[in-house]
């Protein structure tokens, strides 16, 4: 998926500029890297917004259209608005097509449904890791990767070592010796709950039958007792 965004570069800087920005239905941020200095960008926000809420922006290398001349960036850092789940701020990078990248690159898990610990033994597959860290020069870079359950089995778990990984791609964590768990498949908890219900036909608070029939002998014995002494 080839994503395209445009800008232009913002002459005014500052909190205050930024914040009439915002108001004025734009987007500041910030383009560096590559050996070149920093150029602050204006970016409309509704046209940024649609290419954003795509899981491809925020893991592929973007085409930044800065008045007619385009170059190659990545997303490296945004800030959204807390209530409003607008973008307040982004940040770009520059792609050197000859160098590798760090990325994060979501996860896709597929095949859940036929593996033997859920189709046959009715286990819960619980996501331990949602994205990793790749490495990969810019042209390998892709959008996901996928994680294939098929094969697993209650108790086991795939690591990143076990995912079958797309040509000069690798993963960070695994090169430096690190096989973390993804995915894993383990046994539902039945919770049972002991209620204390009242016998059948009694109302609530009332003692059962045989607590009953308890209490009445012993008030008989206690009246013999004071007969006696009589």
């Amino acid at each position: 998926m080839k994503i395209e965004i445009s800008a232009t570069k913002r002459v005014v800087k500052g909190t205050g500029a930024s914040r009439r920005l915002r108001h004025a239905g734009s987007v500041p941020g910030v383009l560096y890297g590559g050996g070149k200095e920093p150029i602050s960008l204006d970016l409309e926000q509704k046209s940024l917004f649609l290419q954003f809420r795509h899981e491809a922006f925020h893991a592929s290398i973007l085409t930044l259209n800065l008045e007619g001349n385009k170059e190659s960036v990545l997303l490296r850092d945004y800030q959204m608005h807390p209530v409003r789940n607008t973008i307040q701020h982004i940040d770009f990078q520059r792609v050197n097509e000859n160098e590798k990248i760090h990325v994060k690159v979501p996860f896709h898990f597929i095949n859940a449904e036929v593996s033997p610990g859920v189709k046959l033994n009715g286990g819960i597959v619980s996501h331990i890791m949602t994205e990793a860290n790749i490495s990969c020069l810019p042209k390998n870079l892709p959008e996901f990767i996928e994680v294939d359950l098929a094969t697993i089995d209650i108790g086991q778990s795939i690591h990143l070592s076990e995912i079958k990984m797309p040509d000069g791609v690798e993963f960070v964590q695994l090169a430096h010796g690190n096989d973390a768990a993804v995915a894993s498949v383990a046994k539902p908890r039945a919770v049972v709950e002991e209620v204390a219900k009242p016998a059948e036909g009694a109302p609530d608070g009332a003692a059962p039958a045989a607590e009953g029939a308890k209490a009445a002998d012993a008030a008989t014995a206690d009246d013999a007792k004071s007969d006696k002494a009589k």
